[in-house]
């Protein structure tokens, strides 16, 4: 409510009163702490990274997207100029604003989806050793993951199976510890992996205790060079994402040191058998169940850096649209000019920046460790996933039939959207995810 002014003894108006500059001059100091605004350093990485993917990505997108092959010397050209490395992942995440990454993540893919994840694919099996391995795992895998930048290297998560890809506790891979080698024996079958087969380093999630379900699980550091057992299943034919290399990997006896555990395996033993208790708790009903895997681990730490990935594909088929609009003549006028166009591109500019402000938010938090009590991280991926698809299909749309030919990139982005609806996590399990958090109730 406004403030009341009195006017004299017997009545009083409600009305807004001017605040004077001193006022003004002063609130504005007390809340100066938030902006929007970018600092200098995120403007530079961002232009920098933009000029990447206009001058190198964009131009080659066509010919690795119809040849539905890794973009090696696109990824090496990255590692040159230090783009694809260890040390510049790690300076993004230093931001305190936790921006830098979404940033980087929107410019790649607004370069083209497929050519980007070839690029990013590595960092999810990243995300998994730094955030569950010990301090020595992350010195030593880290690097690893990229090799260098004469001799690059990829990385990869694997988590889903055939019938485990949404529902973890599915997963079957099993993981047993041979005492009398001091080694893991890991069995089983990964799909869908980005990187798998190819990759130096596959970071594994599997079972160690099915009883405890997914608190029986563990995720293991598999070297492709080093691991026997290991090897690369069918490669998948995808719709779109067509550079990023997504296939199955099957472990067959495959043995790894007992220290390639992520987190170490006395770690390991302490949260099993708190697992056990727990689990024994539950049974007597002293307990409540919830649950806690490395495979959502994972995936809930890289939600708002996978929207910024949407983001780029959107912001891409919206500009390509909007220049499209400005310069397309028909029946005299350009079709800007008709509101239903307009009107279009005015809807679409809005919903990318409002799934932007979504992932720059649960970005912020995540850097902060900011609790997601309302799952923001998954409101930010489901956001940015559904503008994705709308956005690209509503520049198809635009440019008519010519949105449909391949000669025009409007397409291959509607193609690489879509998997943003699927992967890391439906938009029918963020939903989920969400209505969840907010209730504070079990809903199936």
């Amino acid at each position: 409510m406004p403030p009341t002014v009195t006017t004299n003894d017997n009545w009083t108006e409600e009305q807004p009163v001017m605040p004077v500059k001193e006022d003004i001059d002063a609130t504005a100091d007390a809340e100066a702490a938030f902006s929007l605004a970018l600092s200098q350093d995120q403007k530079d990485i961002r232009e920098w990274v933009h000029g990447f993917a206009a001058d190198v990505v964009r131009p080659a997108a066509r010919e690795w997207d119809e040849r539905e092959k890794t973009p090696w010397p696109i990824i090496q050209e990255a590692a040159k100029i230090g783009l694809y490395s260890w040390e510049s992942l790690g300076q993004f995440h230093m931001d305190p604003t936790g921006l830098s990454v979404p940033i980087v993540f929107e410019e790649l893919f607004w370069g083209d989806g497929g050519i980007g994840m070839a690029i990013i694919g590595t960092t999810l099996a990243v995300a998994s050793i730094f955030g569950q391995g010990t301090g020595e795992q992350i010195g030593e895998w880290i690097p690893r993951c990229y090799g260098t930048a004469d001799d690059v290297k990829v990385a990869a998560f694997c988590s889903s199976e055939p019938n485990a890809g949404s529902d973890v506790s599915a997963i079957r891979s099993t993981a047993k510890f041979d005492e009398a080698t001091n080694e893991w024996v890991i069995n089983g079958q990964k799909a869908w992996a980005t990187n798998g087969g190819i990759a130096d380093v596959h970071v594994v999630v599997a079972s160690v205790d099915r009883e405890l379900g997914t608190r029986g699980h563990a995720a293991f550091v598999v070297p492709m060079s080093e691991a026997k057992g290991i090897s690369e299943g069918s490669k998948v034919a995808k719709h779109g994402l067509r550079a990023s290399h997504t296939a199955d990997v099957f472990f067959d006896d495959c043995r790894i040191p007992a220290e390639y555990v992520l987190g170490g395996k006395e770690k390991l033993d302490e949260r099993l058998a708190k697992a056990r208790e727990r689990a024994n708790e539950i049974a007597a009903g002293t307990k409540r169940f919830s649950s806690s895997n490395p495979s959502m681990a994972t995936f809930e730490a890289s939600r708002p850096a996978v929207g910024a990935q949407a983001l780029g594909i959107a912001r891409a088929a919206y500009e390509y649209a909007l220049e499209y609009a400005k310069e397309r003549e028909q029946f005299k006028r350009k079709i800007i000019q008709n509101q239903s166009v307009a009107f279009t591109l005015a809807r679409m500019k809005m919903e990318i920046d409002a799934a932007r402000l979504l992932v720059w938010r649960a970005s912020w938090m995540g850097r902060n460790a900011v609790p997601f009590e309302a799952a923001e991280g998954s409101m930010s991926k489901l956001k940015a996933g559904e503008v994705a698809v709308w956005v690209t299909e509503r520049a198809i749309q635009i440019l008519g039939g010519n949105g449909y030919a391949r000669e025009f990139p409007v397409e291959r982005w509607h193609r690489d959207a879509k998997l943003y609806d699927i992967f890391e996590g439906t938009a029918e399990i963020q939903q989920l995810v969400i209505a969840r958090a907010i209730s504070g109730m079990r809903i199936e």
